[in-house]
C-alpha cells in the first residue's frame, strides 16, 4: 500500500554533515569556519574550538571537541541564558561536590566511566548511578551533586548550564585552578 513500512515516516538517505565539501571547506559570509573540514586535526582545530565563542552563532562537533579537551574546564560558548563547557576529569578525581541554587545543569559523558551522586543535602547523596559513554545527567537547580572518574582513562564530558554558571572565557587547566578561581569569585 505504502512505499514505506510506516505511512508517516520518510526514509531519506542519511549524509554525514561534516563531509559535504561544497560548504565545509570555506567560511561563510560572517567569517565563521567549519573546523572539521577535511579532518578534525587540521586548520588549528584545538586552538580554534577551545575558546569561548559566546553570543556569536557557533556550531561544533561536541563529541570530538569533548574528547580532545584536556583541561579540567573550558567554556566554549557563553550566552545570556546558557553556557557550554568541556571537562576532562583525571583518573580517580571528581568534579567536586557542588550545588547551583538557581542553575539547572546537563552533563553528557563522551568517553570514560564515572559515578554520579546527587541528593537534597551534601550529607545525603542517595541518588547514585554509574555512567559511561553517551550517558546524560540532568541536575535540577538546588541539588547537591558530584561526578567521579572511576575508570582508567580521563573522563571526557561536556556540561550545559542554564543560566551560565562561570564567567565568559573561563579556562581552568586543572581542578586546583578551578578551586582557586571559585575562592577568588566568592571572596
Amino acid at each position: 500500500m505504502y512505499p514505506y513500512p510506516y505511512p508517516y515516516y520518510a526514509y531519506p538517505p542519511m549524509r554525514d554533515c561534516y563531509n559535504i565539501p561544497d560548504y565545509q571547506s570555506m567560511s561563510n559570509a560572517s567569517g565563521y569556519t567549519n573546523y572539521f573540514w577535511p579532518y578534525p586535526n587540521t586548520q588549528g582545530y584545538i586552538g580554534a574550538i577551545l575558546k569561548d565563542h559566546g553570543k556569536d552563532p557557533f556550531v561544533v562537533n561536541i563529541n570530538q571537541a569533548a574528547k580532545q579537551n584536556n583541561t579540567f574546564r573550558t567554556a566554549i560558548w557563553t550566552g545570556n541564558h546558557l553556557q557550554v563547557t568541556l571537562m576532562s576529569i583525571n583518573v580517580g578525581e571528581a568534579i567536586g561536590l557542588e550545588l547551583h541554587p538557581d542553575v539547572d545543569q546537563f552533563l553528557r559523558i563522551e568517553e570514560g566511566q564515572g559515578l554520579v551522586q546527587m541528593g537534597k543535602s551534601k550529607d545525603s547523596l542517595n541518588f547514585v548511578r554509574h555512567v559511561c559513554d553517551d550517558s546524560a545527567i540532568m541536575v535540577p537547580a538546588g541539588t547537591w551533586h558530584n561526578v567521579t572518574n572511576i575508570g582508567n582513562t580521563p573522563l571526557k564530558l561536556y556540561s550545559i548550564y542554564a543560566p551560565p554558571e562561570h564567567p565568559f572565557g573561563t579556562v581552568h587547566k586543572t581542578k586546583a585552578d578551578a578551586i582557586a578561581a571559585e575562592e577568588n569569585e566568592s571572596g
